[in-house]
């Protein structure tokens, strides 16, 4: 029996005609959950639609987790372990707040109504393209961890140089950083910039250097990309 509900919820649709079935019946759950966050009032459909899709997300949720050890493969550790993996996370995270609504003391969740949006992420486990992408960035992670640390250091130094050639300019050094992480993305939203000659040259070489790193990951990307689609060609043949 357990062994049926994974093949359910976690096989690939194509490969079982009821798989397929429970991917649009979540992914039609999944759209219509998120109807009440289009608008600012409440009513009595919308917490209907809240408990009845919460309720499902629950159901789902139990059965993903009572079928774990078949998906990891790591015995009983697999039911202590699974409520960690990324989209455990997500599925927890997108039930929450809707605790509220069948327990008053757990009003204090109403304050995270925003991560009811999260419901939105748990559509991708239905995606083969999401599929394909997370396997080409798992399989270029060190590059790109590797890029992310050096963007983080970078942005930081840039604030760090900012915020003592203008420290008129800026109030504090999360003001400085702010800019400079709208530097090194070429966003520049203006509402904070330098006004001296030094804090335009910085700006000007932080914007410079920004653009370089911020081409890094692409590389890498469609590097992997091409590489991946390759290797699934070899397969096919």
């Amino acid at each position: 029996m357990r062994e049926r509900i994974y093949e359910m919820v976690e096989k690939p649709a194509e490969e079982d005609s009821l798989s397929r079935i429970y991917d649009i019946f979540m992914l039609i759950v999944i759209i219509i959950s998120i109807i009440p966050l289009c608008f600012k009032f409440n009513n009595r459909l919308f917490n209907f639609i809240d408990y009845t899709t919460c309720t499902i997300f629950i159901v789902d949720y139990i059965f993903r987790i009572s079928t774990a050890d078949y998906k990891l493969n790591q015995g009983k550790m697999s039911f202590i372990l699974y409520p960690f993996t990324p989209f455990a996370v997500i599925d927890l995270i997108s039930i929450l707040p809707t605790i509220s609504i069948i327990s008053h003391s757990f009003k204090l969740f109403r304050l995270f109504r925003v991560f009811k949006t999260f419901r939105l992420f748990k559509s991708l486990r239905y995606s083969r393209n999401f599929e394909f992408i997370s396997t080409v960035i798992k399989n270029e992670k060190e590059p790109l961890i590797s890029i992310l640390v050096f963007a983080v250091v970078y942005t930081f130094i840039s604030a760090l140089i900012m915020f003592n050639v203008e420290p008129g300019n800026f109030k504090n050094f999360f003001d400085a950083f702010y800019w400079a992480t709208t530097a090194l993305t070429t966003v520049g939203y203006g509402d904070i910039y330098p006004v001296t000659e030094a804090g335009k040259i910085v700006s000007m070489l932080s914007s410079c250097l920004g653009i370089a790193i911020i081409a890094l990951p692409s590389g890498i990307l469609t590097a992997g990309f091409m590489s991946e689609i390759e290797r699934r060609k070899d397969e096919v043949e």
